[in-house]
């Protein structure tokens, strides 16, 4: 159950920012034990790799505080984040289940593994909760610079970021937490997706001609 916890909080957090919970989980195993990844896992914790998600998370960061680039950013990102989030929800997963439990999900349960202590189905998982937070980001954007003229953009994308920062290291810390907090993200996601179709839905409407 922890492990689907941590693997969910995690995904949830690369839908928003790929590289914050990557680099979240790489230096929490490089520099603490409370995330002891597994063999095919520890390439995360690599310097040479936290210097890189470093880099590519400072890009990030700045690219999506700049309004048209941020919309640019997103399609980009469409298929960074979900891979985020199947790496990340893997390697989470992977460090929190015990050995009886990956026993039973290779062997007795029959779920297929990739070789780093992870079952495909979590990896997947992964990659699907990832790339439903980051189409409820994606599509709720250009919405906000639009009513705002570019203003509201930056200032939700540092909310995001910090929602990303929090949500990964409640999912390693205090799973539980993390649950709480992708539940939260996601109604706001889907009350700002409502928001942009009834936008679209009120020019359409106001265009029809009235009969006198």
């Amino acid at each position: 159950m922890l492990e689907i916890l941590t693997g969910t909080g995690l995904a949830s957090a690369a839908g928003l920012n790929a590289y914050i919970p990557l680099l979240t989980v790489g230096l929490i195993a490089r520099y603490t034990d409370l995330l002891p990844l597994g063999p095919g896992w520890q390439w995360l914790e690599h310097p040479a790799v936290l210097i890189v998600l470093g880099a590519l998370l400072a890009l990030e960061v700045a690219a999506d505080k700049i309004p048209a680039v941020d919309s640019l950013n997103d399609v980009v990102q469409t298929f960074v984040r979900p891979t985020s989030g199947g790496i990340t929800f893997g390697a989470g997963a992977s460090a929190v289940t015990t050995p009886e439990l990956i026993s039973w999900a290779g062997g007795v349960g029959g779920a297929p593994q990739d070789g780093t202590g992870a079952s495909w189905w979590q990896i997947a998982a992964g990659v699907l909760i990832a790339l439903a937070f980051h189409l409820l980001k994606a599509g709720a954007r250009p919405v906000l610079n639009a009513v705002t003229f570019g203003a509201g953009g930056p200032v939700v994308s540092v909310f995001e970021d910090i929602a990303s920062a929090l949500t990964a290291l409640a999912a390693v810390v205090v799973p539980i937490l993390a649950a709480v907090a992708v539940v939260l993200m996601a109604a706001v996601g889907v009350w700002a997706w409502r928001r942009r179709r009834r936008r679209r839905r009120e020019p359409a409407a106001s265009a029809v001609p009235r009969l006198p």
